[in-house]
């Protein structure tokens, strides 16, 4: 039974990674797809899928990575055909591993078995937060793996942030 965690990993932090931990305890193989793959520079979606992979990969030690494929799923914004959508791009997966409303209906409308995950910390570890402290010059580093913080250091993540538009 192989699995399918999608997010958008705006960044990755530590309840991602958590997530991911357990899972590999259940599943021969993990798929993580990236969400919203398409999409870079603006304040929801900073990142570019690329750096989120960077970002999910430098997190993973060498024997997660062996049972761990990560795929970037761009948006079609057309819910009716979005499952169809995914299967195309990942076609061997039995189970989703989400708490995302949206994303649990879409795929139980269509008879997939959606797994929910535990929720760590919701309210500290959500990408929304963590760039909002970015940009506040608040603390965030322990809020993602010390990889991630490492990298988003080299990639001047909170400039960037800040250049996009600072929140009210």
């Amino acid at each position: 039974m192989n699995a399918l965690f999608i997010g958008r990993f705006q960044p990755f932090h530590t309840g991602h990674l958590r997530v991911i931990e357990n899972v590999l305890d259940d599943v021969p193989f993990l798929y993580v797809g990236v969400g919203s793959a398409q999409y870079s520079h603006t304040l929801k979606n900073p990142f570019t899928f690329l750096e989120r992979k960077t970002m999910i990969e430098v997190s993973l030690s060498d024997i997660q990575r062996k049972h761990i494929s990560i795929i970037a799923i761009p948006d079609i914004h057309d819910p009716p055909h979005w499952v169809e959508h995914v299967r195309g791009i990942i076609s061997d997966f039995d189970v989703i591993i989400s708490n995302n409303e949206y994303t649990s209906n879409l795929f139980s409308e269509k008879g997939y078995r959606v797994r929910p995950t535990e929720v760590f910390e919701r309210k500290r570890l959500s990408g929304k937060e963590i760039r909002r402290r970015m940009i506040s010059n608040e603390p965030w580093e322990m809020l993602v793996p010390k990889p991630v913080a490492v990298y988003l250091k080299q990639i001047d993540a909170v400039n960037r942030l800040k250049e996009i538009k600072p929140y009210s």
